[in-house]
């Protein structure tokens, strides 16, 4: 029957043309409560409710006393979707050439209820009915708008009426009702089958409305099949269509992103409570699917599964080979949205069994084209199980052969194939990701999820670039936190007292289908893991946190580990990544980090006993920051990094290295070593330079400290422990290509250990590293070739730390058990190969000042024994720069000049002093005729003759004047005027020296005229 609104005539007629009520007046309330699909009790309540006036608002009169009370105790509901601004102006706009009228319908959608029903003014029912004639053959003529209107009407009404029989005040305080309201589906049924009959089709937004009022009522009325079986009809016709509107975008329209999100949109459907902006946020399709869970839901709670039979024989035989085949990806994803309803409401098993006979009706060229979405869906199916804890074997098995055969297609797929392998990679991405959801949702694993983890990972990981690795490592680190937490629950509930034997036997059951779960990892990624140790394929980053968590299930599961890690797999995995010296220090910072950070673990290892676990991971953490600016251990040399200090490391390797620093730092051994070293303690630097600066002092001292030989002995063997192969950590540094910042670092590093381990270095079994330490640093090839200049960094780096090595290598020079003579040797031929080369260009005292070796005695005051530094300089200058052959004067002599003057300033003046370098100085005065030269030896001479002023009784004074009386007789008779004049100049400052020379000065002038053979030499015996 096709019904037709007249809304200024304000009568319902029949689409024949017979009134279905004639007179004026008021539309009668039997007529509006049958048409609104009201029931006896909804009759008896409006009934009751009388109105103030004709035109006045409807509203309850029992219960309320006036507008205010009523506002107040009758919460406000929200209201129905077709009152809404979007719907009116829609409405409008379609009927505004429909009706004839000056007052659109739409208009009246939102008024109350009786102003919807009842004509305002008697007085005009003349003029309309006048008007009704006219109406009625333009209103016949067309069907679809007058359906429209009387639909959304009527719907809306209905709704009204739900609300109002839903909610009441009853002394004055809101309660629901206990009664169900006797429903009328058979009403709503005619307005939906009449309006998704019309021939040109139902718009979307009226669609949306509809089914959003119906969604409402099923919370108002009891559950009926016959309106999802009339909803199915059309969308069954329209499912490849995407339900959208072109004005209104939603959220998510089409294509749900991963197989997860599939599921909760799912799950929204099935939500008792839906959003009130469902209109704009879904598509009549969701709604659909929303009505369809809501009522199987409360159907099957009434009456058990027949519902859900009848739900499913109407849904399942809309489905067949010809179907599936016509179904477009929008279609598809319809489909797998319906099924995924069902599924969730009813028998899970059931449905999957038919999607998956389903999706073999597909053609294989749209299977191909669709196939993410295809796997989309079964992952879904796959995750659903999952979350109802239900057995996944027989999907898993079939959905990971298909991974299988991905995987296999990847790895032999080419290099420059790169729309193959993006097509392959995102299937394999959305396997990844679903059985990572498996692993994370499923309440215990089982040998089904073992299926899961097949060899297709294996083939996987060999074909992944850096950036697919991410994917897969991230992967491997959930699974392998899953299968820890659920060891962990599976220990505490068997450590329970008064376990019984049933519990138990389940408890270990589940065990071993978790130990063949990590058994599949460590086959399938483990292997591979081992194979990158030194590759550069695997971000530092991924490396080290998936060695890591297989090092954590080493030890909470070690029989799991294979067999070339036993007996002791957490040892062994350890050893691999966090004690060989060949691995990136990125991958060892990292590891050791998230091993120190779980104490229990560190616990174990530190009295485990086979191994010295916290001396082996002090040794890797000083390498770490020794290598702290090698990007590439096994590239080429331009790999270094060579820039700013604080730009010159990766900024998270920098953290990272702070974080072991500060984890590093709570070590037992550390704490005991600070605590011998009477150090108090300091909060940990955020440099991890100055931290290992602070440690290796504190190791020094501690070593000091000690008293008996035992103890002694045993710190050293901990000691180089402590430094490993620390020559291998420097030796990149010093390659072709320079890096400053490293060679600073190397340099700065090694001389504090040289001057700070200088005891621990004096004992024999610790000279050797020193030695290969001076070997390599300070006398490389390099720098014994004096003709070839060395690197300008290179040369910076040792002028900044050489003080470092010459106090350190004196001290253990002094300290060392027994005399060596090769060390003394090294002490010298370092002073000599670098008096020399920081010698400034001009002999000016401001810049030699500054000279290494002198800041080397300067800064040397505290260190006893320091004076065989200074003797081994001035034998170093005797012998190698203040040398004469014959009378041709050395190379730079004012430079020389210059620095023994500075020597002289600086130290206090000695015998050995006086004895090597006097006698030069006078050499210069006599042979050297430069006016430079002759300034410089005269205030080296003047400075050493004013510090031998302490009496004619002290050893300097002798000295000097033993010195001069030699210099007398060997130069006295040949050049006797420089002889004479040097004496005056001495005798201005120590007349006491002069005047014991007079004796020899006597028999020099003797013999130089018995020498001339020219009689009395009346000048010089006048002088």
């Amino acid at each position: 029957m096709e019904v037709a609104y007249q809304s200024r005539a304000g009568q319902i007629e029949s689409s024949t043309g017979s009134p279905a009520h004639s007179g004026s007046g008021p539309l009668p309330h039997g007529q509006l409560l049958q048409l609104l699909g009201a029931g006896p009790p909804v009759r008896a309540f409006l009934h009751r409710t009388k109105s103030r006036s004709q035109c006045g608002e409807l509203r309850p009169t029992s219960g309320f006393r006036d507008q205010d009370r009523a506002a107040r105790d009758f919460p406000k509901q929200p209201g129905p979707l077709w009152r809404e601004a979007p719907f009116k102006a829609s409405f409008s706009e379609q009927t505004s050439h429909k009706t004839p009228t000056s007052r659109p319908m739409a208009e009246g959608l939102g008024e109350p209820l009786n102003s919807m029903f009842f004509l305002q003014n008697d007085t005009k029912l003349a003029d309309r009915e006048r008007e009704r004639e006219r109406e009625r053959e333009r209103v016949t003529k067309s069907t679809k708008l007058p359906v429209v209107a009387i639909s959304e009407l009527c719907l809306g009404g209905s709704l009204e009426l739900a609300f109002l029989w839903h909610y009441r005040t009853v002394r004055e305080e809101k309660q629901y009702l206990g009664r169900q309201m006797e429903s009328n589906w058979n009403f709503v049924e005619e307005l939906l089958k009449q309006s998704m009959n019309v021939q040109d089709g139902i718009l979307e937004e009226q669609l949306r409305m509809y089914l959003h009022c119906c969604l409402t009522l099923c919370d108002f009325w009891e559950p009926n099949i016959s309106v999802v079986t009339i909803l199915w009809e059309y969308y069954s016709k329209n499912l490849n269509s995407s339900f959208s509107i072109s004005w209104l975008p939603l959220k998510g329209l089409v294509n749900n992103k991963s197989p997860l999100s599939m599921l909760e949109m799912v799950k929204t459907c099935c939500c008792d409570k839906q959003d009130p902006d469902l209109y704009k946020s879904s598509s009549s399709y969701t709604i659909f699917l929303c009505i369809l869970a809501k009522v199987v839901k409360k159907a099957m709670k009434n009456n058990g599964l027949h519902p859900w039979k009848q739900v499913k024989g109407r849904i399942y035989s809309k489905f067949h080979q010809k179907r599936m085949e016509e179904l477009t990806e929008v279609g598809l994803q319809n489909f797998f949205n319906l099924f995924l309803l069902l599924a969730a409401v009813a028998e899970v098993e059931d449905v999957a069994s038919h999607v998956l006979d389903l999706l073999n009706f597909l053609k294989p060229t749209f299977i191909k084209s669709q196939r993410a979405l295809i796997w989309k869906g079964q992952m879904a199916f796959l995750l659903m199980y999952a979350q109802k804890n239900l057995d996944i074997g027989v999907l898993a098995e079939k959905f990971s052969c298909e991974f299988r055969e991905k995987a296999k297609a990847f790895l032999v797929s080419k290099n420059d194939e790169m729309i193959q392998r993006h097509t392959l990679w995102t299937l394999l991405s959305i396997y990844i990701d679903g059985v990572q959801e498996v692993f994370e949702t499923s309440y215990h694993l089982c040998p089904s999820h073992e299926k899961l983890l097949n060899d297709g990972f294996s083939m996987l990981l060999r074909a992944c670039r850096e950036s697919e690795l991410r994917t897969v490592f991230s992967f491997l680190q959930a699974v392998l936190a899953r299968i820890r937490s659920i060891h962990q629950q599976l220990c505490q509930e068997l450590q329970r007292e008064n376990v019984d034997l049933i519990v138990q036997s389940s408890l270990s059951t589940k065990e071993r289908h978790l130990a063949a779960i990590a058994g599949a990892l460590w086959k399938h990624f483990f292997s591979f893991l081992k194979s990158q140790r030194m590759a550069q394929i695997v971000p530092p980053s991924q490396l080290a946190d998936a060695a890591a968590d297989f090092t954590l299930l080493a030890a909470d599961m070690p029989s799991t580990a294979p067999s070339d890690l036993q007996p002791q797999p957490v040892i062994s995995i350890i050893q691999l990544y966090g004690w060989d010296d060949i691995i990136c220090p990125q991958v060892v910072a990292k590891y050791l980090s998230h091993l120190l950070q779980n104490s229990t673990l560190c616990e174990a290892l530190s009295h485990a006993g086979c191994v010295s676990f916290q001396s082996s991971t002090i040794r890797s953490w000083i390498r770490c920051v020794l290598q702290m600016y090698i990007k590439n251990l096994s590239g080429p040399d331009d790999l270094f990094t060579d820039a700013n200090p604080e730009q010159a490391v990766d900024k998270d390797y920098m953290e990272q290295l702070a974080e072991l620093t500060r984890l590093l730092f709570k070590l037992s051994e550390v704490k005991n070593i600070f605590s011998k070293a009477q150090v108090e303690y300091l909060p940990i630097p955020e440099d991890p330079k100055k931290a290992l600066i602070q440690f290796l002092e504190a190791v020094g001292t501690t070593y000091r400290n000690l008293q008996t030989l035992s103890d002694k002995s045993a710190m050293v063997t901990k000691s180089l422990e402590y430094l490993g192969e620390v020559l291998k950590y420097i030796k990149p540094y010093l390659g072709k290509n320079i890096s400053s910042v490293g060679l600073q670092l190397t340099y700065g590093m090694m001389g504090i250990l040289v001057k700070s381990w200088a005891q621990i270095f004096a004992t024999s079994k610790a000279q050797k590293l020193l030695f290969r330490i001076i070997d390599c640093l300070l006398l490389p090839h390099t720098v014994l070739q004096q003709e070839k200049e060395l690197p300008a960094p290179m040369l910076t780096a040792i002028q900044k730390s050489l003080p470092l090595y010459l106090q350190g290598m004196c001290i253990t020079s002094c300290q060392s058990q027994n005399p060596n003579a090769y060390l003394n040797q090294l002490l010298g031929n370092v002073t000599e190969q670098y008096i020399g080369r920081f010698l400034p260009a001009s002999p000016y005292v401001a810049d030699v000042g500054q000279h290494p070796v002198l800041l080397a005695l300067r800064n040397s005051a505290t260190i006893p024994s320091i004076s065989s530094l200074k003797k081994c300089i001035v034998q170093v200058l005797r012998k190698s720069y203040f040398a004469f052959k014959g009378s041709a004067p050395p190379p730079r002599l004012a430079s020389i000049l210059v620095f023994i003057l500075q020597l002289f300033k600086e130290t206090e003046t000695d015998v050995y002093d006086i004895e090597l370098l006097l006698p030069g100085i006078l050499k210069c005065l006599v042979l050297v005729n430069e006016p430079q030269v002759k300034r410089l030896a005269t205030e080296n001479l003047q400075y050493v003759v004013k510090a031998c002023q302490v009496g004619s009784e002290g050893e300097p004074a002798a000295q000097l004047t033993s010195v001069f009386r030699q210099f007398i007789q060997d130069y006295g008779i040949r050049y006797s005027h420089q002889v004479y004049s040097i004496l005056e100049t001495v005798a201005t400052l120590k007349q006491q020296v002069v005047i014991s020379l007079i004796s020899t000065l006597t028999q020099s002038l003797k013999d130089s005229e018995l020498k001339w053979g020219l009689g009395k030499n009346i000048e010089q015996r006048y002088v």
